[in-house]
């Protein structure tokens, strides 16, 4: 089989002002047999409540329909949405929230074979159009699924530019991780003797480029919304194309796995968790962490581990855990000897940014 016919793309992707409003017509105009269709809308209960109007908007475009509100995101919610929508003979998931809302939606999707609509209600993370979905299994443990990618992705710029700056700053974090993978990636391939697929690398380049070289700098901005949210989506798509997350994902990820998994109490999102990853990464790579700490700068994310609550010890302690946090996955971390003055010289630098 020509290995090329084995990944999916979206049908479409709309990044527009009101796109939620018109999110059927959207969508009909690619897929006019998906709105006729039994469509299940999956939300979480703050935000239904949050955007009730909106949602029930979405609901009366869609034939009417039922909005579900999940408990967690967790594996067992997907599971039970997944048998709702086969015993109830729903043919459409839409996805209406964050990413914790879309992962779960992603995966019920997959399992049950609907088609799948993304609707994020903010920019944090490449999960948008990624085939993974990451889910609790057990309290606080999470585990990364491989799933089908949205059918559609609808991105409505006026919902985004009123989400909360921190998940943002997010979805910039972990934009900013794709220059640490990739040379990880390259790592990986030269130790393994393995392909690296040219143009999964180059559409994760492009989307780390198109937002690291962006002259707007507004947040807030329809110009920059566009611009992150279709970096966001070429992140996902380069991991479809490649068949696994290593366009996106190197030792930054493992860093942030590690707080997850054995830090659970400190209070930092995923995509921050990245970037800080990200900063040490690219010192334990050799590579020049400059314009990494003046890019982050330029959007108000904060690299201080401090600021979170990570002291030198605890730093210490979560790069010494990533590198065991996905055994198999080679980075920068498999070759390098991570002695405590060089790790507390890095904390440092990062705290006096």
């Amino acid at each position: 089989m020509n290995q090329h016919s084995r990944f999916n793309l979206p049908i479409c992707l709309a990044v527009e002002d009101d796109a939620f409003r018109r999110s059927d017509e959207i969508v009909r105009s690619y897929m006019p047999e998906l709105v006729g269709n039994k469509t299940l809308i999956i939300s979480e209960p703050f935000l239904i409540e949050t955007f009730n109007t909106k949602i029930h908007e979405i609901s009366a475009d869609f034939n009417n329909a039922e909005i579900y509100a999940i408990n967690s995101a967790s594996f067992d919610e997907a599971a039970v949405i997944a048998k709702k929508v086969c015993v109830e003979n729903f043919k459409v998931i839409i996805g209406f929230g964050g990413g914790r809302v879309l992962d779960t939606a992603k995966y019920a999707a997959h399992i049950s074979k609907a088609a799948y609509i993304c609707m994020p209600t903010s920019l944090s993370s490449d999960s948008i159009a990624s085939p993974l979905a990451v889910l609790e299994v057990h309290e606080k443990t999470r585990k990364t699924f491989s799933c089908k990618i949205p059918t559609a992705i609808i991105i409505d710029t006026e919902m985004i530019a009123n989400a909360p700056r921190e998940q943002t700053l997010a979805g910039i974090g972990d934009t900013l991780s794709k220059h640490t993978a990739l040379y990880d990636w390259k790592i990986s391939a030269r130790k393994t003797g393995t392909h690296i697929e040219d143009f999964a690398y180059a559409l994760s380049r492009m989307s780390f480029d198109s937002v690291y070289h962006c002259d707007q700098k507004d947040m807030t901005s329809r110009v920059f919304i566009r611009i992150l949210s279709r970096a966001l989506v070429m992140g996902g798509l380069a991991m479809e194309i490649a068949g696994s997350s290593r366009p996106c994902s190197g030792s930054e990820h493992l860093f942030a796995h590690a707080i997850e998994e054995y830090y659970p109490d400190i209070k930092i999102s995923h995509g921050i968790a990245v970037a800080l990853g990200s900063i040490a990464a690219c010192i334990f790579q050799g590579q020049d962490e400059t314009g990494l700490i003046e890019f982050a700068k330029m959007y108000g994310i904060d690299i201080n581990p401090e600021s979170y609550g990570i002291d030198k010890d605890m730093f210490a302690d979560i790069w010494d855990k990533a590198r065991t946090v996905r055994s198999g996955r080679i980075t920068i971390l498999s070759e390098t000897e991570l002695n405590r003055n060089w790790l507390d010289s890095i904390y440092d630098r990062m705290a006096n940014a």
